[in-house]
């Protein structure tokens, strides 16, 4: 799961199930409420450990922790020095993904063709209008390890692509290799608070409102293709010269040979997640 999550694309959702952990996963999750609470602060470890499935809890973490930290620095290394193989890896991913999530929808009706519309003009518009530099200020840290945590209980949504969308995966995960220590904990604390707060309400609405979320969640995912998209130009830049607005532009004649390997890197993306789908799980109601 540490392995999913660190790449956008592939759901750490999907890996718990094809191993068997989801439903113990969720459950633990939700364990962690008032009444587990207050045998903390009442110095009953021992039962507070035992409510919250401490031991699965615990152990599940360190192997994403670890997972996570080997993985970090080749994925830096690859988004430095090959730029556009690692994001047409990751648009082959993401697309594919989409196309799958779409195909375990019960029955379509215009509501979901209207949600589908609705939750890829939204993301597209996003996409295009919205900074590709996002604020590096506390509560935006904050709020980005909150919502893409949220996104680990949702099949085919990672918690990374998440970060691509809000503009903060490339900057955590530097953040994570340099050990920059104030911003880990905020953004740890963030993803705690999104486990024990929105995780209730996503789970409550994927649980009666499947195939609404669903609809949503896919135009959400063709939407967001635009923010994978390396082809840009660049409008206005920050304070650190850093691109602030950028277009996204067709490959022009001098990027052959880059248009080539992002095709060619967008197939293996394809073709990977097909393969997981097809040999291990079918996405469904299961969830």
């Amino acid at each position: 799961m540490g392995v999913a999550e660190i790449i956008p694309g592939v759901s750490g959702g999907t890996l718990a199930f094809i191993t068997g952990i989801y439903k113990e996963l969720i459950d633990s999750i939700k364990s962690v409420n008032l009444d587990s609470l207050k045998l903390l602060f009442k110095f009953q470890f021992k039962n507070f450990w035992y409510q919250i499935n401490g031991n699965f809890l615990s152990t599940l973490l360190m192997g994403m922790i670890v997972s996570i930290l080997i993985l970090s620095r080749f994925i830096a290394f690859l988004l430095d020095n090959h730029h556009f193989k690692i994001w047409g890896f990751f648009f082959g991913l993401i697309i594919c993904s989409a196309f799958i999530i779409f195909k375990s929808i019960s029955k379509l009706t215009p509501v979901s063709y209207l949600l589908l519309s609705l939750g890829l003009g939204l993301s597209g518009y996003i996409s295009l209008v919205a900074p590709s530099s996002t604020p590096n200020t506390n509560i935006f840290i904050f709020l980005s390890g909150a919502i893409a945590i949220s996104a680990m209980i949702l099949p085919g949504i990672s918690g990374s692509f998440i970060l691509v969308f809000l503009s903060k995966y490339e900057f955590i995960l530097n953040s994570l290799n340099s050990f920059e220590v104030n911003v880990l904990t905020i953004f740890l604390a963030g993803c705690v608070t999104g486990l024990v707060t929105f995780s209730r309400l996503l789970s409550y609405l994927f649980k009666n409102y499947y195939d609404n979320v669903v609809s949503t969640l896919v135009g959400f995912l063709f939407g967001s293709l635009i923010k994978i998209w390396p082809f840009y130009e660049i409008i206005e830049f920050n304070q650190n010269n850093e691109p602030l607005y950028t277009n996204p532009v067709l490959p022009n004649t001098f990027e052959t040979l880059e248009t080539i390997y992002f095709i060619t890197f967008a197939i293996v993306g394809i073709l990977s997640i097909w393969f997981i789908e097809k040999k291990f799980i079918g996405i469904g109601k299961e969830y």
